[in-house]
């Protein structure tokens, strides 16, 4: 099980849950209490976007990757 922390705008949503829906595995959002399904649009835009997100999955997938790096908080 891998986590990342992210941080997203509401543009950059649409790109997340895109890449998201072409992996073949689970992928949750964590805010506070809340997981969401990274898969669900109208989830991930229901989200603060003012705060850091955890992403937790179960796989791996090239361009999944490459996007988490690129909205990857320090």
């Amino acid at each position: 099980m891998r986590k990342r922390h992210i941080k997203l705008s509401p543009q950059q949503a649409k790109e997340f849950v895109t890449t998201s829906s072409k992996c073949s595995f689970d992928i949750d959002v964590f805010y506070n209490r809340v997981i969401i399904d990274a898969k669900s649009m109208l989830g991930v835009l229901g989200l603060d976007f003012t705060k850091t997100l955890t992403v937790q999955y179960q796989g791996y997938d090239r361009n999944f990757e490459q996007m988490i790096e690129k909205f990857a908080v320090a």
